[in-house]
């Protein structure tokens, strides 16, 4: 008979993300419902792999994962089916959106509150901040 070997089509991205909550935050700046836990991310005919994080995608049959390898989350996706995305770009602006929330929980661990924030035409975000007496 005809034997059908498929070699995973799925792709490990790491990221420096590595915390759960600013990603999540950050998937969800981005219009993504995320789902937590022991979650499975579609591929290629069907091919499944394992992640904390998943967010569906224009594919219904493609899902993009997040999953923490080391101390640090990786992007894991069959980019096969997801042409229609620019997996660099997806990826700058979730991090943009993570450093964002990661930034702000720390200033506000440091005692700072954010009394206001203006969102720049190059993309940038200035932030003002006050320190609480």
């Amino acid at each position: 008979g005809l034997v059908m070997f498929i070699m995973s089509h799925f792709t490990q991205i790491k990221t420096r993300m590595v915390e759960k909550a600013h990603l999540l935050k950050a998937l969800k700046d981005l219009g993504y419902e995320p789902q937590e836990g022991l979650v499975e991310v579609r591929g290629y005919l069907g091919q499944r792999t394992t992640a904390e994080i998943r967010i569906a995608t224009a594919n219904p049959e493609y899902d993009i994962g997040f999953r923490k390898t080391g101390d640090a989350y990786e992007c894991v996706a069959d980019w096969f089916g997801l042409r229609q995305l620019d997996r660099q770009a997806f990826l700058d602006q979730i991090l943009q959106r993570y450093a964002y929330h990661a930034t702000r929980a720390k200033l506000e661990e440091q005692g700072f509150t954010l009394s206001s924030e203006e969102h720049r035409k190059d993309g940038r975000i200035h932030m003002v901040l006050r320190r609480m007496s």
